[in-house]
């Protein structure tokens, strides 16, 4: 059954009027008297919160990414992950917990709040997230999630942290081994990385730390937050001309240009920041990026790849709201960028409860993200 919030025109016009009102553009003073600011409301939030309750303990189908290094390790999803075996596959598990705990924040009193506590009372247990640690610290692990999952598990860590709630800081506590140990992958792996990453699925490099670093920026780990932009302008700051007319792959949902220029903006000041988008893009400045500014088409919402480009739409719309909230009120492309903001997340908005596994496992936890940027 399909869920009621697919196609939803309450969806879609609250998307709208909050995107709209969350970009920064000046509005004349009638405007500003008229405009009240746009939440997004208990009821669409609740029918995301279904979609992740729906998966956070289903085990089958299952994608592991499992190496076994012997017989012994032909183990059933559950056994190796006892915190994170729903949803499909670690990754989108890990972030089906963060969009279930930004959710439960957002708004306590949701009619699933209890059951969104009971779920991750289950299994954000310490003995789970140390069972998640041991599996992580065996032979064969070293790429195991890198670097998407681990990006999204110091993104649930960075939710929990400050968080006034019982609950949440016995999970965040419970969290923490396996935290520490996604930060030692990074400061293990990112020195002996020669080249970034820049495809547009799970391995991105640019998506990686842009999540680590918000995190690190969250709880004040000043080691980890300069190292990650060490690495950052190593691996970036001379980029100049991005090959945006190569996009969207037909499996992304990340753009490998917007997700640069994304982490870049976190990393470099404002007019630092201008200067490099407008050498490492400049094509936004004469329309030549119609590929970029128009929502990638999706063919079939059953394809497990192919769902991919719904994501997409929803990470550019994040990408390009964060963007040209980093550029200056009288940066010309600033309007460009708004104008796709809305257009991609109004297409993939209507889409992320279709019926399809494929997409509702996940989808919804990037819409979230998107839409709680501003909040």
């Amino acid at each position: 059954m399909k869920s009621s919030i697919s196609k939803n025109p309450l969806v879609t016009g609250l998307i709208l009027l909050m995107l709209i009102s969350s970009t920064n553009i000046v509005a004349s003073e009638e405007e500003e008297e008229e405009s009240q600011p746009i939440k997004l409301t208990q009821e669409v939030a609740s029918g995301f919160a279904r979609l992740a309750l729906n998966c956070v303990h289903k085990e089958y189908p299952n994608k592991t990414g499992h190496v076994m290094n012997d017989s012994t390790e032909v183990l059933s999803p559950s056994e190796m992950h006892p915190a994170f075996y729903g949803c499909f596959d670690w990754h989108s598990s890990v972030h089906g917990h963060w969009m279930l705990v930004r959710i439960l924040k957002m708004f306590p009193n949701l009619p699933e709040a209890k059951e969104i506590r009971n779920a991750l009372n289950s299994n954000l247990k310490k003995e789970n997230i140390l069972s998640e640690v041991e599996y992580y610290n065996q032979e064969g692990r070293k790429s195991f999630e890198r670097a998407y999952g681990w990006a999204w598990l110091l993104k649930l860590a960075e939710e929990l942290h400050g968080w006034d709630d019982n609950d949440g800081k016995r999970w965040l506590e419970n969290l923490e081994p396996l935290t520490q140990r996604i930060i030692q992958s990074y400061t293990d792996f990112l020195p002996n990385q020669t080249y970034p990453v820049r495809t547009g699925v799970h391995p991105n490099t640019a998506f990686g730390i842009s999540f680590a670093l918000d995190y690190a920026r969250k709880i004040n780990h000043v080691s980890f937050q300069n190292f990650l932009i060490e690495r950052s302008k190593t691996y970036f700051q001379n980029d100049k001309d991005g090959p945006a007319l190569w996009e969207p792959g037909g499996e992304d949902f990340l753009s490998p240009v917007l997700i640069e220029a994304d982490l870049m903006r976190r990393v470099l000041n404002p007019d630092e920041f201008a200067k490099w988008f407008h050498q490492f893009l400049p094509g936004f400045s004469n329309d030549q990026y119609s590929n970029l500014t128009q929502p990638a088409i999706v063919s079939d919402r059953s394809d497990p790849k192919g769902v991919h480009l719904d994501g997409l739409n929803l990470s550019r719309a994040w990408c390009m709201l964060g963007i040209l909230n980093a550029l200056s009120k009288d940066d010309p492309v600033r309007e460009k960028l708004k104008t796709a903001v809305i257009v991609h997340a109004t297409s993939a908005l209507n889409n992320i409860a279709t019926g399809s596994y494929e997409g509702e496992h996940w989808l919804a936890s990037f819409a979230i993200y998107m839409l709680s940027l501003e909040q």
